[in-house]
């Protein structure tokens, strides 16, 4: 039987996005279709409201209405707090629907002002999964801590943003390209596939690591790491040795593990036994026990047996009784030995 799939109502904040778009994005004009793209991979959007005065934005009124977009009228007004009566009328019109449809599941605020992230907390209150949209320089960072998922407007599919932007340093032009941290992004993935499979029965599928990635990091995009999908971020740590993929039940959607060495974690605990018990002093600091380790196996890392960190997997030795573990308030560190 198949999983029934999510109802999508859509609050477009259309005054944020166009000018934040303009703005931030060196004039790049606002196009919908990379939104409504992003969102028909996650479900069927039933409503498509947008909130602006359209005698301010009427160069826009064409491709909403390809969209099936139902046009708000805020109009402007002199000397009158416009920008946030339309807020509050976008946000009263979201509960109201929240409460008047129950077969709406997800409800996708597409703004970056700080101003709606009581609306999310409220729509998540009553059991709805909130998606964000917003501009990357122009959305609090308030708002995507408090949704389910955030998306960057500038990393949908579709939207075409230069790779390089210049900015002026001493009078002198520097071409400045935006980079990526492999090390958090691989510390990230096996962290949460660690605690995936300490919490569970062991199996973790790449669509179960990847929502509890996002539960963690509401902002995280495989794009922004140069990845047209999360698989093919996936391959390319397997490549490296960092995880294992094994096809999983459904076509797409592999299982993923950490790579073993010596098939079974007492492996990793021998190594660190021989270590120990070959050091001069009968009690040795953790601090140093890794780096020893590896001048014996380079290629060893907890993460491969499926532990967060160093000091967890030696706790796990210590719970075995393979080493013992005592804290030293003089050497202010673990002091090491040979378990009984």
């Amino acid at each position: 039987m198949e999983t029934p799939e999510d109802r999508i109502a859509l609050f477009l904040d259309f005054e944020n996005l166009a000018i934040g778009a303009r703005e931030d994005l060196g004039g790049l004009t606002f196009d919908l279709r990379p939104v409504a793209d992003a969102l028909a991979e996650r479900g069927r959007v039933v409503v498509r409201r947008a909130y602006g005065d359209w005698n301010l934005f009427g160069e826009f009124r064409g491709m909403l209405t390809e969209h099936h977009v139902e046009m708000i009228e805020i109009p402007q007004r002199i000397h009158g707090p416009r920008k946030n009566a339309a807020d509050i009328k976008m946000a009263v019109d979201a509960l109201e629907l929240s409460f008047e449809r129950d077969y709406i599941t997800t409800f996708v605020i597409a703004t970056g002002d700080s101003d709606f992230t009581p609306l999310v907390h409220k729509l998540r209150e009553l059991n709805k999964r909130v998606v964000g949209i917003g501009l990357r320089d122009s959305t609090s960072k308030l708002l995507p801590a408090a949704c389910d998922e955030f998306l960057f407007y500038e990393s949908l599919d579709g939207v075409e943003v230069p790779q390089k932007r210049r900015r002026k340093v001493k009078d002198a032009e520097v071409e400045v390209i935006p980079s990526t941290d492999d090390a958090s992004l691989e510390q990230l993935v096996t962290q949460t596939l660690s605690g995936l499979q300490r919490s569970g029965d062991g199996v973790v599928l790449a669509s179960r690591l990847k929502r509890a990635i996002i539960r963690k990091d509401p902002t995280f995009s495989e794009a922004d790491y140069g990845f047209r999908a999360f698989g093919e971020l996936l391959r390319n740590l397997a490549s490296k040795g960092t995880v294992d993929l094994t096809e999983g039940p459904a076509r797409g959607d592999p299982e993923v593990s950490f790579k073993q060495r010596g098939g079974h974690e007492e492996a990793g605990f021998e190594l660190l036994l021989e270590v120990v018990s070959g050091a001069k002093a009968d009690l040795v600091p953790l601090s140093g026990i890794k780096d020893a380790m590896r001048k014996v196996e380079p290629g060893f890392s907890e993460k491969g047996y499926g532990y967060r960190g160093f000091l967890q997997f030696s706790r796990a030795a210590a719970a075995r009784g393979v080493i013992t573990m005592e804290w030293s308030d003089d050497a202010e560190d673990y002091l090491v030995g040979v378990g009984g």
